[in-house]
Formats: structure tokens, sequence, C-alpha cells
């Protein structure tokens, strides 16, 4: 059962223009569903409640290659959504003329559930986020002003702005709360696990998975808490540096020694299709992470004191271990959510 928050049509409708003939359109508030296994909702989306014409907005933004200064990189492009809109196989995602940036892309999912984003928590609003690579140099490149143009130009996006916002204004606050609305709304909840953790059909373990489960409850849910798959904390989780990036993670936003090497604790969900794995894309697959864990695993100053007790270092882990939790994590694929097409570019 599913508990539904429906933001009330009196407060968020708006009459506007649909047409050029002036017909009548009333923007319909969408209905937020928090499922019954996941934690409380932590980012606060009324704010910016999500309407059907913003919702619209926002997906036609999200898939636009128009945003970037080479008409090709739109977010879509780094975020696939059959691979849990990750840039899967791409260590580092190509942005505008090729360039190469220092991360990995990570996955787009359950946003209205985190109050912080990025590898380093560089946003705390989602309104705010997609500036990040709308205007990094190495990803999108974009153009405030040129892009404000380009959408006044095109009659599409005019009537959007219409019938999306009560001001009717095409401007990078409107574009930025359209495309907070697409993405406040892409939850993922309908894997197998999930339909275990309801006592759905369809939910039923093998005994391997269940087994995997069992290990993962033990070895991994003090990261990868609750439902959501993480605790949304930054963690430095043994990585050895990489000299040729050195990437200090959250030190970069806090500047606090203590978060060297520190990144946010990724969810889970959909992991089965987001390869390669990290920050940073070294690992190819989930068994090389289950060899990090068990043996791989650096000590340093910053190291996840979980990584280091009793004078083992990592996670022991042995083979059968290794593959039944592989197992298990398949079950956190939400094929409904890969295929959704209300978030689908076509």
């Amino acid at each position: 059962m599913k508990i539904k928050f429906v933001y009330l049509l009196l407060l968020f409708a708006f009459i506007g223009c649909a047409s050029d003939q002036d017909d009548q359109y009333v923007n319909v508030p969408l209905a937020f569903e928090v499922p019954s296994n996941f934690p409380a909702v932590a980012y606060n989306v009324s704010l910016n409640p999500p309407t059907e014409k913003g919702f619209e907005l926002g997906k036609k933004l999200f898939y636009d290659g128009r945003l970037a200064s080479d008409g090709i990189v739109s977010c879509g492009f780094c975020h696939i959504q059959e691979n849990g809109f990750t840039h899967h196989g791409h260590v580092f995602s190509h942005g505008v003329g090729e360039g190469l940036g220092t991360r990995n892309t990570p996955s787009i999912q359950n946003f209205a559930f985190q109050s912080v984003f990025m590898y380093d928590g560089a946003a705390v609003n989602l309104d705010l986020q997609p500036l990040i690579p709308l205007l990094s140099a190495i990803e999108m490149n974009g153009d405030l002003a040129t892009i404000m143009a380009m959408m006044k130009a095109d009659k599409t996006y005019v009537n959007l702005y219409k019938q999306a916002f009560t001001d009717g204004q095409i401007n990078s606050e409107n574009m930025l709360k359209a495309m907070s609305q697409f993405m406040v709304m892409m939850v993922s909840s309908n894997s197998k696990f999930d339909k275990y953790r309801r006592n759905e059909t369809g939910g039923a373990f093998t005994s391997d998975e269940l087994s995997g489960y069992t290990i993962f409850k033990s070895k991994c849910a003090s990261c990868h808490a609750t439902d959501l798959m993480t605790d949304h904390s930054f963690r430095n989780n043994g990585l050895a540096v990489n000299p040729k990036i050195n990437d200090l993670g959250r030190f970069k936003v806090t500047e606090l020694i203590g978060d060297y090497y520190k990144f946010k604790v990724p969810s889970l969900r959909n992991v089965e299709v987001t390869a390669p794995y990290m920050h940073d894309g070294r690992f190819g697959t989930l068994e090389a992470v289950m060899d990090h864990y068990d043996s791989g695993v650096t000590v340093s100053a910053t190291l996840d004191p979980i990584l280091n007790q009793n004078a083992t270092v990592g996670i022991p882990l042995s083979a059968t271990e290794k593959a039944q939790l592989v197992l298990f994590l398949k079950t956190l694929t939400d094929n409904q959510y890969l295929t959704d097409k209300r978030f689908s570019e076509f």
C-alpha cells in the first residue's frame, strides 16, 4: 500500500494559455507517492510542487541537446534510462568536444528522499543542481543567455512555459524548477526486492538471494541503509588514490581535513545495470567490487572505521558469500523504472 501526497488543485493549479487561440488549460498537480517500504521524504517537495506541464517541460529540457554548446550533449546523453540513468560502460562520460571529467556518471532515482546531491554533496537544492553539469566546460558548457534565446524562439517552449508557470516567463529560474519537477518524480520502487519487502506477487526470493540478503544486512547495511540502500553519508571506502586524478571528494566542498577522499554512499538500486562502479568507475563488475571490500581496502587517515575494526581491514567475504551478495544485488533491478515511458525520451 502506498501513502499518497496529493497537492491540492486549488493551491497549485492555474489557468494558462494552451495555444495561439488562447484555449484554457488547467495545469494539474501531480500526485507524489511514497512507497510503503520507503523512509519519509527528505527533500521539501512542497517548495516546487510537480505539475503535469512542469514535468513535461522538465522532461523536454532533460533530453534537449540544444542546452549544450555543441547542440548534442543533453542531460539524457549521459543519464541513460535503461542503465539506471547512468552512462553504462563509460568510466568518465564524454562531454562537449569529447571532454572528460574525473567522475563516473551517478544514477538518477529517488531524489525526493535525499537532501544533498552529487558525489561530494556540492548541491543541496535540486532546483539548482542542474547548473553544475549545465555550466561545466567539460560537460555541457552551456550559456544561459543563449539557452534562453533558443527557447524564446521555439513555439513549443513558449507554450509549455505559459502552461507550466503562472508568470509564463522563459527564464533560468523556471527552467531549473521544471527540471527539478521532472527529476523529483523519478521514483524507483518496484524491484523484486521491493515486492519481497511489501509481500507482493513476484517477490519470492530464491535460497541464494535470501542468503545474500542476510549477508547484506550483516555486512553492508550499515552504510547502504534502509530500502533506499544508502544512508546518504559521506565515507572513505578505502579506494587507493588515483595519482593522476587525486580527487579529494567531500573536502572540495567543506575544506575539512577529515573529509579527504570521502564520497557520498551511493544507492545500490539498479546497480546490476550501472557499471562501472565507484565514483571514478574503476571497477567493471560487481564481483570486482566484492573483491575490493574483501581484500582491496587501503588504509588511510580518513578510512571509514567500519572498514577497520578489530585489526581487520575491509569486510571478510567467502567466495560463496560474494556470489550470493551479487545475486541479492540483482534483485534491486527495477525493470519498470528502467522502461517507464514517463521518463523516456520517446
